[in-house]
């Protein structure tokens, strides 16, 4: 594959703040950059604005004056579409609207030569409806830059059903000659990243309508338990909720209402009211200056158990547990368990603690149970999150809190939902992942590469299947969907056959 050559010219359309991104990327990687918008004026104000970035990186040592100086005699912002003619590339970054694009592109191939390569940063609309209107559709194709484009290293490079493969070829390394990550994906709603994400904004919303816990413990579970860089309420906030939330419309649109996209009423409120996030002041949270910051709900300090006993053997996400508490100078007495039984504790007042199974504790109503909540690392987490069932006394619940602070853990105590909040947005996201991959939307290797490149994620959503163990993840699924019958849960297809191919090969 050959990325365009450095000397020849990429145009942006779209002076935004992606359009100046993208500007500013392929300028630091030697091209001449052309800059228009319809907007008089713009494209002259995005161009300032630029420069003053470049200002920037030399201030911080990342560029020379020299560099500089060269980079800014490169840009160059044109008043008429016509001042484009010449490009080899022509990347847009307008107004997430099909009319527009289409009637963007339709008039950039009366001025472009037929050797261009055109390109859109559209995160939610088909690529493929994007080309149909022109007259070499060959030529077009996705890439999709994140947001800061000179910080954030993934493109999405996405083929339309009528993208010529060495334009998708040529577009991949480009990005790559620009010092980015390209993943190729096929043109399916919401590609990858903004496909697999949906769950660790959905569930936590969701979470919060059914009233299990507040915003500030939600993000907090996420990111202490969970590992996640930000937790989706305040992720949110930072994104925009109107821009969050017609991402995830789009997609649920685009899939025919599948309930696995299903959007949020509270979000849709939020949306509603104007309460936007960090850019109108307020979202989740208060965002005024000296506004207070809620806290997460954390437990008081507990006594823990002098002893528990381990029946059986914990679940694979959570098998560490009992070396945990044994070093921690809490014994840990091992018995058989009863046929068919789950792996759990017992605690010295009789109640279960176990990982959360899909199910609500509630279930179990014959005996008293605790759920724990799922860790990307048990060893190194710092938050766990407990959820008990009505027949589990005060007493208990402070002795599952107490043998987590003796592993060096804040704990939070959530209201019983099924599922409880990592867990079931960690099931998910595998699940999707897994669907995606199984619909050959992207390989299993881009698919994690995206998710770990594209919104931070501590681990690709496959590798973290495979740490769980796929057939956990589907047993799981499948007791939240009898919990919530409807489909949103429902295991995909293509993890139940990975499923059934590792139960095979454990038989055989």
């Amino acid at each position: 594959m050959t990325a365009i050559e450095p000397e020849r010219t990429v145009s942006v359309v779209g002076a935004g703040t992606m359009g100046q991104g993208i500007a500013q990327v392929a300028l630091v990687a030697g091209h001449p950059v052309r800059l228009y918008d319809a907007v008089p004026g713009r494209a002259e104000e995005a161009a300032a604005a630029v420069g003053a970035r470049l200002d920037r990186l030399v201030a911080k040592g990342r560029m020379t004056e020299g560099e500089r100086a060269a980079a800014r005699g490169r840009l160059r912002p044109v008043a008429e579409l016509a001042g484009l003619a010449g490009s080899a590339l022509v990347i847009e970054a307008v107004v997430e609207r099909l009319d527009v694009k289409q009637r963007l592109f339709t008039e950039l191939e009366a001025v472009v030569g037929d050797g261009c390569l055109l390109a859109t940063n559209t995160s939610s609309l088909p690529v493929t409806a994007v080309a149909g209107p022109l007259r070499r559709p060959g030529r077009l194709v996705g890439m999709h830059f994140f947001n800061p484009a000179p910080l954030l290293p993934l493109v999405e490079v996405v083929s339309g059903h009528a993208t010529d493969p060495a334009a998708a070829d040529v577009a991949q390394a480009t990005a790559a000659a620009w010092g980015k990550t390209p993943v190729r994906c096929a043109d399916t709603p919401g590609f990858v990243v903004n496909r697999v994400a949906r769950p660790f904004y959905a569930e936590a919303f969701r979470l919060l309508e059914e009233r299990a816990a507040d915003p500030a413990t939600v993000d907090a579970v996420l990111r202490g338990s969970g590992g996640f860089a930000m937790g989706p309420f305040e992720l949110t906030d930072l994104i925009g909720q109107d821009v969050n939330e017609a991402v995830t419309r789009s997609v649920y649109e685009a899939f025919f209402h599948s309930p696995k996209f299903t959007p949020s009423l509270a979000q849709r409120r939020l949306v509603e009211a104007g309460l936007l996030g960090r850019k109108s002041g307020r979202g989740w949270y208060d965002h005024a200056e000296g506004a207070e910051r809620p806290e997460p709900h954390t437990a008081g300090p507990e006594k823990a158990p002098g002893a528990v006993t381990l029946h059986g053997e914990l679940p694979p996400p959570a098998a560490v547990l009992p070396e945990l508490i044994e070093a921690a100078g809490i014994g840990v007495t091992r018995v058989e368990p009863d046929y068919g039984d789950y792996g759990h504790l017992v605690l010295p007042g009789g109640a279960r603690l176990t990982l959360t199974e899909g199910y609500a504790a509630a279930s179990e109503a014959e005996r008293p149970n605790i759920y724990v909540d799922l860790a990307l690392d048990y060893r190194r987490c710092e938050r766990v999150a407990l959820a008990a069932s009505p027949t589990a006394s005060p007493a208990d619940v402070r002795a599952a809190t107490g043998l987590f602070q003796a592993l060096g853990k804040r704990v939070s105590v959530v209201d019983d939902v099924p599922g409880m909040i990592v867990a079931r947005t960690v099931a998910l996201i595998v699940d999707l992942a897994e669907d995606a991959a199984g619909r050959g939307v992207a390989s299993r290797e881009d698919i994690d590469t995206a998710m770990r490149l594209g919104v931070n994620y501590p681990r690709g959503p496959l590798e973290w299947g495979r740490e769980l163990d796929v057939e956990w993840v589907r047993r799981f699924l499948q007791n939240m969907e009898f919990e919530y019958p409807g489909g949103r849960y429902a295991p995909s297809q293509p993890l139940r056959r990975r499923a059934a191919v590792k139960e095979s090969l454990l038989q055989s």
